[in-house]
Parts: structure tokens; C-alpha cells; sequence
């Protein structure tokens, strides 16, 4: 599986960061109602960011704006420094929707799902290659699911289901990674399973961004933590415990902090996403405002 590209250095031949993707001053309106208020941020590469907060909160109505699911009201969105409406090289980019869309009725085995990652490099109707079929394996062999490979995707686990969606999306090799709450409705043993796997892709330089609303075993990789609150950023900053996040004291502190220079703000300086599988759909407007 190959690795994200090095970071650019700058003339002083200090490694600098890229921008992965970035948002200025976007907002989205979905049935006529304001869901994301003037939203500005940037993920640098190699950045693992926990994007938390309440439900309702808009933080996964921001990932798929970053993904160019949902158009914008207003202000720009960046992907991999180019402009979201130009960006067209997907399969840098991978998404993991929640767990519910693994297996959708479908009697597909767990090996078809994590092959559909693949789509993106060999397009609908050429067999799959060599480098296909490794990428696949090494995907598997990375969630830890290489001997349930021939096994019907319906009869796992919901967390050996959310891994089957994360090998899928690892199976594209993309540089930069979305995941939608993947920890939801999953005990705490497989749990500590994506933990370790997200472990792997961060040692690799992966950019990773996380929808979530605790993170429990996840907590000890977050670089960052970025927390919305009706529809805007309340606080871009150091990692949060999931206690922080949502005590009555933060939303005190940060109900009226959307300012720069505030304490928590998140800084000014600061199409389809990776084809999943035919098997997945985006959320409705009433369905997505997490």
C-alpha cells in the first residue's frame, strides 16, 4: 500500500506541512434551513482532527460539504489545495460512512465490499490487477479481517462491519481519510480494534479527520480537536476529553466565542469522495445534521 507523498519543504529546508483541506467562511442551507454558519477551517496533511459536538451541531453536514456532497450557500471549500469545484482526483481521498450502510440488504461477501474501494484506479468494467488484488489483501490483513474475507457482510459484527467499510476505503490507498462516527453503536473490544488500525494510517502520514461524538479508545491519537455548535466552529484547539466536550461549562464558556481572537476560535490562518460501493447513498437533508 503506498505511502501520502512527503511533506514540501520550505527554503529554510524545514519539512512544512500542506493544507489537506480547507474551508473559508462556508456555510450550507439544507431545506431552507442554515446548517453550517460561516465555517472556517484548515487540516494540515498528516493531522488527525476530531471533529466533535453535539447532534445537531452540523459536524457531519461539514465532512460531506468537504467531500462535495452538499453545495455551498456561500465561501469556498478546498481539497488538496485546489478548488473543491476543480478537484477531481478522488481516489486520494477516502470516506467511511457510518456502519449502516455495510451491508444495505446486499448478500455481498466481505472481499466485493472492500473491492469496491478499487473502483477509483480501475474505473467499472477492467478486471481487477495484481496491484488491485495486493491493495485488497493489505486492507484486509490491516483491519484484521483477512479470514472473513469469503464471509456475507450481513452476518458480522456492527464493529467487524465498520471495519469492513475502513479496509474498504484503505483499499483505494487514498492520502486523506474521513470517517463518520465509525465508533457508534460499536463495543468496546472492536473498538480498540479501529483504534489501532487508525494508529497504523496515522504512522504512515495519513490525514485523518473524524466525526464523532465520544471517541473512547480513539482519544490518545487526536492531534486536535474542533468542536461545532449550532452550525459553527466553538473551539479549534488542543485534544478535548469527551467529558470536556460536552459539560454544561464548555457550552457556557463557548456558546458566544465566534470571533477571532476569542479563546477556542478557530484561527483565519488556520465529484464525489473516493467511490465507496454502489451500495451506499448520501443522507437526506432531515437525515444529515449531526
Amino acid at each position: 500500500m503506498s505511502l501520502p507523498p512527503a511533506p514540501s519543504a520550505d527554503a529554510a529546508g524545514t519539512a512544512a506541512p500542506s493544507e489537506a483541506v480547507a474551508t473559508e467562511n462556508a456555510s450550507v442551507v439544507l431545506g431552507g434551513r442554515p446548517i453550517l454558519r460561516g465555517v472556517t477551517l484548515t487540516v494540515r496533511s498528516g493531522d488527525f482532527v476530531a471533529l466533535m459536538g453535539a447532534n445537531g451541531s452540523g459536524k457531519s453536514t461539514l465532512v460531506r460539504t468537504l467531500l462535495g456532497l452538499y453545495p455551498t450557500a456561500g465561501g469556498r471549500v478546498r481539497m488538496l489545495g485546489d478548488p473543491l469545484e476543480e478537484f477531481d482526483d478522488w481516489r486520494r481521498v477516502g470516506f467511511v460512512p457510518q456502519r449502516a450502510t455495510a451491508g444495505s440488504g446486499i448478500p455481498a461477501s466481505v472481499w466485493e465490499v472492500v473491492a469496491a474501494g478499487r473502483l477509483t484506479h480501475r474505473g467499472l468494467f477492467r478486471r481487477l490487477g495484481r496491484a488491485d488484488r495486493a491493495a485488497i489483501d493489505e486492507a484486509l490483513e490491516v483491519v484484521g479481517l483477512a479470514d472473513r474475507r469469503r464471509d456475507t457482510v450481513s452476518q458480522l459484527s456492527g464493529g467487524q462491519q465498520q471495519r469492513v467499510l475502513i479496509a474498504r476505503a484503505l483499499a483505494g490507498e487514498p492520502e486523506v481519510f474521513f470517517l463518520d462516527e465509525p465508533t457508534a453503536g460499536v463495543d468496546l473490544p472492536n473498538q480498540q480494534v479501529l483504534a489501532d488500525t487508525l494508529a497504523r494510517l496515522k504512522e504512515r502520514g495519513a490525514t485523518i479527520v473524524l466525526v464523532a461524538h465520544e471517541l473512547g479508545p480513539l482519544a490518545p491519537l487526536v492531534d486536535r480537536s474542533v468542536v461545532m455548535r449550532d452550525g459553527r466552529v466553538a473551539y479549534d484547539g488542543p485534544p478535548l476529553a469527551d467529558h470536556e466536550v460536552h459539560s454544561p461549562l464548555f457550552a457556557e464558556t463557548h456558546a458566544h466565542h465566534h470571533h477571532p481572537g476569542a479563546p477556542g476560535y478557530a484561527s483565519r490562518a488556520d465529484h464525489v469522495p473516493q467511490v465507496s460501493s454502489p451500495i451506499d447513498r448520501p443522507a437526506g437533508p432531515n437525515e444529515e445534521t449531526r
